[in-house]
């Protein structure tokens, strides 16, 4: 009877040791580690696409605005595509945008910008926004800013754009047009998109 009782608790204490060492190996140091660090690439990865929103981000953009140009900006003698040419543009400045045929309404001569602003109405500083041309600068002289420059805007392409101070991020002497679109995400038709660059832009085959 007595070799049955120490049998059994052997038996059951075996059990239990049995059960302490799998649990730590559920757990192993190496575990934990990649644990943490696929928990770092997720956060990583979320950050990256907040800060690509970030600089994506042109919900607050006025699609359609006037043909008025900003004084002082020059019509293209010989632009690559005139007045009335149909284009395919090849860029993203706003959802529906990039693929999309365009009509050209305004070729002019000039040195563009690629800039990032804090809106005047307190929103998230913009990265990289394109395009801003020399003109739309206040207090622009002859000339043309360089990457770096801190300048105010009087362009009024988005929402608390118009007086907000700007960093220049990328400068280009070249055309830019004005542009009549179908935005391919919602169907609407965008009148006078200001600005895109000549590299932006290829002809309908």
């Amino acid at each position: 009877m007595m070799k049955k009782r120490l049998l059994g608790l052997a038996s059951l204490l075996l059990f239990f040791l049995l059960a302490a060492c799998a649990g730590n190996e559920a757990t192993t140091p190496n575990e934990n580690a990649d644990t943490e660090s696929d928990n770092h690439e997720i956060m990583d990865n979320n950050r990256g696409e907040s800060d690509s929103n970030k600089e994506m981000d042109h919900s607050g953009m006025h699609h359609s605005g006037s043909d008025e140009v900003p004084e002082g900006l020059e019509e293209a003698e010989n632009p690559t595509y005139p007045v009335g040419s149909k284009v395919i543009m090849h860029a993203d400045h706003m959802p529906g945008m990039n693929g999309a045929e365009a009509t050209v309404s305004g070729a002019f001569t000039t040195t563009v910008y690629s800039v990032t602003y804090t809106p005047t109405n307190g929103g998230e500083p913009v990265e990289n926004h394109k395009w801003v041309v020399h003109e739309e600068i206040e207090n622009a002289g002859a000339e043309p800013y360089k990457p770096g420059d801190e300048v105010v805007l009087n362009a009024d392409h988005m929402e608390g754009m118009k007086g907000a101070k700007a960093t220049i991020d990328t400068t280009e002497q070249t055309t830019v047009y004005m542009v009549d679109f179908t935005d391919k995400a919602t169907g609407e038709k965008i009148k006078n998109h200001k600005w895109v660059t000549e590299d932006e832009l290829s002809p309908v085959e």
